[in-house]
């Protein structure tokens, strides 16, 4: 009978702290090298993430077909913000985002619309091109859910719009790219004095000997985040990237310009100035997480009394106690990660985008300052 009782006990204990400790990590998945085929018959838009993931790797594998018809339906159904009173309150119970669909980051729409105007401009449709660049406009301006300029899109925006002969369109680009870096720290000038260069050339009439080339360099970061109570402007998460970013650098025929500020605007997705509604539902997440933090402790306590007391009713010797102390103490032990699980910010972005680009005039790879010192993954995108 004392055997039964243990081994019921050691079960329970065992399935609670496999069913509050257990997670589930989704691993990303390179598709670069694949046929377009391939590429685009996994491409699923309830998947929003990897939609847009396999949507770069196809730009990467030159499958610009298939970049044209699925970025821009994914542009028009990943851009709206949609409120659902019980998805907004239901975040509120569990991980962030377990509920809610991923909607674009402003410097995301610009991007996608980037990749698209680039691929018309690969099939020689430049008309459709210039269509596109005026539509990263429109994104970068348009007051939706999530908004703000970005340097990134800008300096990618001025080299397409000289790619497909608008010089015009490509200085206002380049000035807004250059009043823009006046708000930027440090090492930006060096993307300002370059922009500037451009504009006093193309005021000069000067043209370029030759034509833009874009690479991009590296994997945007993984993200990792802790609490911070204290001195946080993004709730109480702190967000950190797993490496550092790439320095700006300039030299007479180009530069080079991290994805830092892609990383910033996540990094601020959950202060009260840029999304009220993210910054609401954490502040009222936190009590519900310290609320399911104190279930394993009150099951662990339960099943070292409860194991205990079974085992001296039945007279034994002690080894159910024991096996009930070891039991419960793991499932104490697995507080902290139900509670950091309740309370884990939504932190979902386009993860196969370059860590930096470089834009360059030079003909070959080697010949750019900006590249070849470095020891890293370099992919020529356009």
């Amino acid at each position: 009978m004392i055997r039964n009782v243990s081994y019921h006990v050691i079960v329970i204990v065992m399935g609670l702290v496999i069913g509050l400790a257990g997670c589930q990590a989704r691993g990303g998945q390179t598709m670069q090298g694949q046929p377009c085929s391939v590429i685009e018959g996994g491409l699923n838009l309830s998947d929003r993430i990897d939609t847009l993931n396999r949507l770069a790797d196809a730009f990467a594998g030159r499958c610009y077909e298939a970049v044209i018809v699925h970025g821009e339906r994914a542009r028009s159904e990943f851009r709206h913000k949609t409120f659902s009173f019980m998805k907004e309150a239901g975040n509120v119970f569990v991980p962030e985002g377990s509920f809610i669909d991923y909607v674009l980051e402003s410097y995301e729409r610009g991007y996608l619309s980037l990749l698209l105007a680039a691929s018309y401009a690969n099939v020689q449709k430049p008309e459709e091109a210039k269509v596109e660049l005026r539509q990263l406009d429109h994104e970068l301006f348009t007051p939706l859910y999530n908004y703000g300029e970005d340097p990134v899109n800008l300096l990618l925006s001025a080299v397409l719009w000289e790619r497909v002969g608008e010089v015009n369109e490509s200085r206002v680009d380049w000035l807004r790219l250059r009043d823009l870096g006046l708000m930027w720290k440090g090492q930006q000038d060096a993307v300002r004095l370059f922009a500037a260069r451009q504009v006093d050339r193309i005021d000069e009439g000067q043209a370029i000997s030759e034509p833009w080339h874009v690479y991009g360099i590296r994997r945007f970061p993984e993200l990792t985040w802790d609490l911070q109570f204290f001195g946080s402007t993004s709730g109480y998460f702190s967000v950190k990237s797993s490496r550092e970013f790439l320095p700006a650098c300039q030299s007479d025929t180009g530069v080079r310009l991290s994805t830092e500020s892609w990383f910033e605007k996540i990094a601020i997705r959950h202060s009260h100035g840029y999304h009220p509604l993210l910054n609401m539902q954490a502040w009222i997440r936190l009590p519900v997480g310290l609320t399911y933090s104190l279930v394993p402790l009150a099951a662990g306590a339960s099943v070292i009394v409860g194991g205990c007391a079974l085992d001296a009713a039945a007279k034994g010797k002690g080894a159910l106690c024991q096996l009930s102390v070891v039991g419960g103490a793991a499932l104490m032990s697995t507080a902290p990660a139900v509670m950091e699980g309740a309370l884990q910010p939504d932190l979902r972005h386009w993860e196969h985008v370059p860590a930096a680009f470089v834009v360059t005039r030079a003909a070959r790879p080697e010949l750019e300052p900006c590249l070849p010192q470095l020891e890293t993954v370099v992919q020529r995108l356009w």
